[in-house]
């Protein structure tokens, strides 16, 4: 049988290979990829009948981010058995007191009305900072821990649920600032960072140190500076670590200031307020930093 898709470089249709992992159809001449998002329409799982083991499942995937894990069983309201026949009355009658109980159950338990208002909180910030799965399912863990030691009652489930959020990041080295996620959650800085510091001290979490080199990185695309200039601020960077130059300094001010610096000495032309603006810096504190760069590293700019 003739392969329906074509090399639209090459013109063949007999060299185009398939990867099923990333879903694309390629030619093995010359490497274009022909298509792309193509369906798996085999099995999920295959059943190893020799070891015993079925791993055949349906319904969604077990998730800590949903408010019942995805695990609960909701009773249809088709009245329908499985052969698409109605349901006799009797057993309608049944079925909708079960429908009614398994809804207040849900609905009068306090924690589960608390996972439910987090999560979809939770999924609102994942869409504003363009969060990756990892990130979601690690901050959803480390709140139900702090639900589950009784800490929540007093705090407002945005803050906690935000601090949640700021530790994951500073743990698994997202390079979100405190800044953003506190105007993507509409919580106030002071109770946020507040919230934050109680949520590591109560868990006795060790957060790292914030990476310097990701702030030059993120601070220099958003400015959409050149390449070299944003090596060279690295290679500055390093050297301010090594001096000690970034004892005590806010790590988004530092590396602001190195790449304002860099641009100088390639004779670019940067307004202070664009960079402070692009760090969510005050413009005072690049002026300070770029001050001390250049007298303890004898820069010329």
């Amino acid at each position: 049988m003739k392969n329906l898709v074509i090399c639209s470089n090459c013109d063949v249709d007999d060299k185009m290979i398939t990867d099923l992992e990333s879903g694309e159809i390629i030619c093995s001449q010359c490497g274009t990829v022909a298509m792309d998002g193509i369906e798996e329409i085999g099995k999920e799982w295959s059943t190893d009948k020799n070891s015993g083991i079925d791993r055949s499942r349906v319904g969604a995937p077990y998730s800590l981010a949903m408010h019942d894990m995805n695990l609960s069983t909701v009773i249809g309201r088709t009245n329908r058995d499985s052969s698409g026949q109605l349901i006799g009355t009797n057993m309608q009658n049944k079925i909708n007191r079960l429908r009614t109980l398994s809804a207040r159950t849900e609905f009068h338990d306090s924690t589960y009305k608390n996972y439910r208002t987090a999560f979809m909180f939770l999924n609102t910030l994942r869409d504003k900072l363009n969060l990756p799965d990892s990130i979601v399912e690690r901050t959803a863990y480390t709140y139900r821990k702090f639900q589950e030691k009784g800490l929540i009652r007093g705090r407002t489930i945005q803050a906690v649920l935000a601090a949640c959020l700021y530790l994951t990041c500073r743990e698994m080295a997202i390079s979100r600032s405190l800044d953003e996620i506190q105007e993507a959650s509409n919580v106030r800085r002071k109770l946020l960072g507040k919230t934050y510091r109680e949520l590591v001290r109560s868990m006795q979490r060790t957060v790292p140190q914030l990476d310097f080199f990701q702030c030059v990185e993120k601070i220099g695309n958003k400015a959409q500076m050149e390449e070299r200039v944003i090596r060279q601020s690295l290679r500055m960077m390093q050297a301010a670590l090594d001096m000690g130059i970034s004892a005590g300094k806010d790590p988004m001010g530092l590396a602001a200031s190195t790449l304002y610096v860099t641009n100088k000495m390639h004779g670019r032309k940067m307004k202070l307020s664009d960079m402070a603006k692009a760090a969510g810096v005050t413009e005072v504190t690049i002026r300070n930093r770029s001050n001390d760069l250049r007298k303890k590293m004898n820069l010329t700019f």
